[in-house]
């Protein structure tokens, strides 16, 4: 049975994540999601990192693109061992399409149309509108949850520098 979690996130009015609500210290589920030339990413194809999965609604709108844009400047300063990742729900074409623009090209962004299996086994699906609710993950290299932030109104920013601290404590 799925887990619902009504009036966990707001976009104007309390909507539903589906989905676990996922703490520090569980295990990282895995997850099946598109690439922007459309192969398919897991969790375990970057194992040995730490991942940073910065997950937002869509990459066009202000907040989704600040976080993304964010997390983009920070990454050359994380060193070779983390990896960030941003998640939404928009088509590979339309987030191939926002980073060439924005310049984004050390964060990989990745699609959850298909199937939504990031956000229903992260908790960050929003069941009425079919995208993804704003949250912020660190996984170390051994899949082990380390921080998590969800983000309670689509309008909010996430703590950035908590989400960074994090992924430079990980292993």
């Amino acid at each position: 049975m799925t887990q619902e979690r009504p009036g966990a996130f707001t976009l104007g009015k309390p909507l539903t994540l589906i989905g676990p609500e996922l703490k520090v210290g569980d295990a990282a589920p895995n997850f099946e999601v598109l690439a922007n030339d459309l192969s398919t990413v897991t969790l375990n194809d970057s194992r040995g990192k730490v991942r940073i999965i910065s997950v937002v609604p869509s990459l066009d709108t202000g907040v989704c693109d600040a976080q993304t844009r964010r997390f983009n400047e920070e990454a050359s300063k994380l060193g070779e061992n983390v990896v960030i990742l941003t998640v939404s729900a928009d088509l590979p074409f339309a987030q191939k399409r926002w980073c060439g623009a924005a310049g984004v090209d050390r964060v990989q962004t990745l699609s959850d149309h298909r199937a939504m299996s990031f956000g229903d086994a992260y908790g960050t699906h929003i069941k009425e509108m079919r995208l993804e609710s704003r949250a912020v993950f660190v996984v170390d290299s051994s899949d082990k949850i380390t921080y998590v932030q969800y983000v309670p109104a689509a309008g909010e920013h996430p703590n950035y520098e908590a989400a960074l601290e994090a992924a430079k404590a990980a292993k």
